[in-house]
């Protein structure tokens, strides 16, 4: 069951400044379709998927890291239920690419030749380059025209949700405490992400989101490779955080959930829930894949 925390105000994220005291963070990244997509790029906003579509549009790929997995069919299931008019398949990446290449095939076998026949959707928060290298390998073993949409976030629908799975857990209060003095179960948030060096970059744009959302120091690692788990909370810790609070900024199926429990255990910190099967991910999916059909026309 889906939870709601109400209308986010406007006020901008600087306005916060809870970061005090950590090294700046990137600018928001450019949110650019990958080396497979079609020259050009993705603008920035996402569209909506037309109410009717031709028999031949290109189907929905949600390319799941892992192996068969609940979180990914609930997520298609949504996509399914409430887009009738889209294709919509879902492939599992762990046992390697020929069950993608497989599918890309038979969805080309039913459009036109040389149209675009599919958007693959990896169903990932940030870059994580294990999946794309999987998905872009498969793309070209079958030789079909697809376009591969980029990592669903950093996005402020994403920092919602952690926080929600971080109020389910008893770790933060589930209104906005931007600006107010209310004590936090927590003095400070390790965003844990997935993919490496290149993710956790991509998840300090979550990080300050959440942190706005929070008005708590927040400092992003990765549970697989790069900067890790007590590297965030030492930094936490050097400005004065001692109650930590681990916030997964994982769908689920990408990374071993006994190892997310390990890292925060790692750094005596409570953990809260994958972000999962949320109605915010299939929305992002889906008007990733509007935004894509807006390009190809």
């Amino acid at each position: 069951m889906d939870h709601s925390i109400g209308k986010e105000p406007d006020i901008p994220l600087k306005s916060a400044n809870v970061n005090e005291g950590l090294p700046p963070h990137p600018p928001l990244p450019i949110r650019d379709r990958s080396s497979s997509s079609r020259p050009g790029g993705a603008g920035r906003h996402r569209r909506p998927v037309p109410s009717d579509l031709p028999p031949d549009a290109p189907a929905l790929v949600v390319a799941a890291p892992g192996r068969d997995d609940e979180v990914p069919q609930d997520i298609a299931r949504m996509l399914r239920v409430d887009n009738p008019q889209v294709d919509v398949r879902l492939v599992h990446l762990g046992d390697g690419i020929d069950g993608l290449a497989k599918e890309l095939d038979e969805i080309a076998a039913s459009r036109p030749q040389g149209a675009v026949s599919a958007v693959v959707a990896p169903l990932v928060t940030g870059p994580h380059p294990k999946v794309y290298r999987m998905v872009r390998e498969a793309v070209a073993a079958s030789g079909t025209q697809v376009v591969i949409n980029p990592p669903l976030g950093p996005h402020p629908l994403i920092a919602e949700v952690m926080h929600i799975r971080l109020a389910d857990a008893g770790l933060a209060r589930a209104d906005r405490m931007r600006l107010f003095n209310i004590a936090s179960p927590v003095d400070g948030i390790v965003v844990l992400t997935a993919g490496g060096p290149e993710a956790v970059r991509a998840a300090d744009t979550t990080a300050v989101l959440l942190a706005a959302r929070l008005a708590l120091p927040v400092v992003a690692a990765s549970v697989d490779d790069g900067p890790g788990p007590r590297d965030a909370a030492e930094r936490l810790h050097k400005i004065g955080a001692a109650r930590l609070a681990v916030a997964p900024c994982i769908i689920g199926p990408e990374a071993d959930p006994a190892e997310v429990r390990a890292a925060a255990e790692g750094i005596g910190a409570g953990c809260a829930q994958p972000i999962g099967a949320h109605t915010s991910l299939a929305r992002l999916i889906i008007e990733g894949y509007g935004s894509t059909l807006y390009e190809l026309e």
